[in-house]
């Protein structure tokens, strides 16, 4: 049961409903979000079962999500002629598989509610890749989109777009978001010379934006403006032997994103509290983030798991704002030969002892003493 789901729900009214449920120790605990078409206020409740059973029941309290932040609140907050509207606890039924949820509650005013929630399981992209096979077609096709508009991401698999938060199985993001502000931060503060300021938003984001860029899995992706930056992430990650051994059909997949639509036509969120499924994009200042600038970095930030089924959900004929190509792992040696040469290397992007030892690494070990094998 535990990760990120989404789907209608009906009953008395009807909407949309998120689950964020992880599991701890032998039970689950996570949080649903309701909201009821029309209204403008989205619905909190803790869900917290000390039970792995796959059917229990539950109860609890009913929170609001501010009207103008969507971030959870306290009925004082609200309007009293509003808040008078809706109920304050339930009680539910639920029962799981690995790919469906089915939850049926009751809340105080005696308002029913069920939802029938389902989800895919694969790992592999959905986006069909262009018709672009060589490097030089695909130095060609990126020579030709407006810098800035569009943005990369270079991945070493054609794996669906989730962000390494997501990807640990976890989806609880009040819990993740306390974790930060209690552990994390101050761990992180004993190797950082700045004291963040975890209420400033702006800050709050950097931060998430370092921990990531240092390994610890966020609820941001990492995106690039330049397409040779996603192209050296793609196949830097791949051995000479994993190379040579690839079959024709292993693949690396560069994802290509039109920012400029997608922020045009959408509402970006600011806010990492914000809870109604949304996909935005965010600067984030580069402080103690050294690698931002020489990587062209940018981040998404998102409350969803399956990003491209959100985003292509938004999509229409005349409206493509997620493009892919895969290159064949097998023309690894050519591609970052040429990285090189154009100053896309290892020593450039991690600034460090790191990154200079894995350029070195890169030079003196791997591909450019054997560029044709």
């Amino acid at each position: 049961m535990r990760g990120y789901w989404h789907d209608h729900f009906s009953g008395n009214t009807s909407g949309d409903i998120s689950l964020e449920i992880d599991r701890v120790q032998n039970g689950f605990y996570g949080h649903a979000y309701i909201f009821e078409e029309n209204s403008p206020i989205g619905l909190v409740a803790k869900i917290d079962v000390q039970s792995i059973e796959n059917k229990f029941d539950f109860a609890g309290p009913i929170f609001p999500l501010d009207p103008s932040s969507s971030e959870p609140t306290n009925w004082s907050a609200i309007d009293p002629k509003v808040a008078e509207e809706f109920s304050r606890s339930f009680q539910a039924h639920c029962e799981w598989t690995d790919s469906t949820v089915s939850l049926s509650w009751q809340t105080d005013k005696g308002f029913p509610g069920r939802a029938d929630l389902k989800r895919d399981l694969r790992e592999k992209s959905v986006v069909e890749a262009l018709p672009i096979k060589t490097w030089m077609d695909f130095k060609h096709h990126v020579s030709r989109l407006r810098q800035y508009d569009y943005i990369y991401r270079g991945q070493s698999h054609p794996w669906r777009l989730r962000t390494p938060f997501h990807r640990t199985g976890r989806a609880d993001t009040i819990r993740f978001f306390s974790e930060i502000n209690s552990i994390v931060s101050r761990h992180v503060s004993s190797a950082s010379r700045h004291v963040f300021d975890m209420a400033n938003g702006n800050q709050f984001a950097a931060f998430l934006n370092l921990i990531q860029h240092h390994g610890f899995p966020t609820p941001l992706l990492d995106w690039t403006y330049s397409p040779y930056v996603a192209a050296f992430f793609a196949f830097s990650k791949i051995t000479k032997e994993d190379a040579h051994n690839a079959r024709e059909d292993e693949v690396v997949r560069i994802f290509i994103f039109n920012k400029g639509m997608w922020c045009r036509q959408l509402t970006q969120i600011s806010s990492v509290a914000h809870r109604r499924p949304h996909f935005s994009l965010l600067d984030p200042i580069a402080i103690q983030n050294p690698r931002l600038v020489p990587q062209q970095s940018l981040t998404s930030f998102t409350s969803v798991d399956d990003i491209e089924t959100y985003v292509l959900s938004k999509e229409t004929s005349e409206t493509k704002f997620l493009q892919a190509i895969d290159l064949p792992k097998k023309m690894r040696g050519e591609v970052m030969h040429e990285l090189s040469l154009m100053g896309v290397t290892a020593g450039a992007l991690f600034p460090g002892l790191d990154g200079i030892c894995s350029e070195l690494k890169e030079r003196l070990f791997d591909f450019h003493s054997d560029i044709s094998s």
